[in-house]
């Protein structure tokens, strides 16, 4: 399991990697809980009224996503997001993205994240 943490309305939240999540499913049924996942490479597809439809992947199990709502300008295939909603058959319903930045992203990518510098030393 892994954590976010959010600003000051919100504690802190678990989150399931796709595999876990899988792995339990039946017991998850379709309570609401955060999922944890890469976009894959060329899954993304704009779909109608206001939906796209992508894949997640954690440790090789694959998850097909259909979201409804905003997506975070950073969003796009190759990144590590966590998204909020629940499973509906083998389809995760989400309605909210988070893009996750790991420190091995941050490091691929700088161009795509903007690290804040630490202040001087007095």
């Amino acid at each position: 399991m892994f954590l976010v943490v959010e600003g000051l309305g919100s504690a802190t939240v678990y989150f399931k990697t796709a595999d876990e999540a899988v792995a339990s499913r039946a017991q998850l049924g379709t309570r609401r809980f955060r999922i944890e996942g890469l976009v894959v490479d060329r899954s993304v597809q704009e779909l109608s009224h206001g939906e796209i439809s992508f894949t997640i992947e954690s440790n090789g199990t694959r998850v097909p996503v259909i979201h409804t709502g905003e997506q975070p300008a950073l969003f796009r295939p190759n990144i590590p997001v966590v998204l909020e909603g629940h499973f509906a058959g083998d389809v995760y319903r989400s309605d909210r993205i988070l893009v996750k930045h790991s420190a091995s992203y941050v490091a691929r990518h700088p161009e795509r994240v903007t690290v804040p510098t630490p202040p001087p030393a007095p």
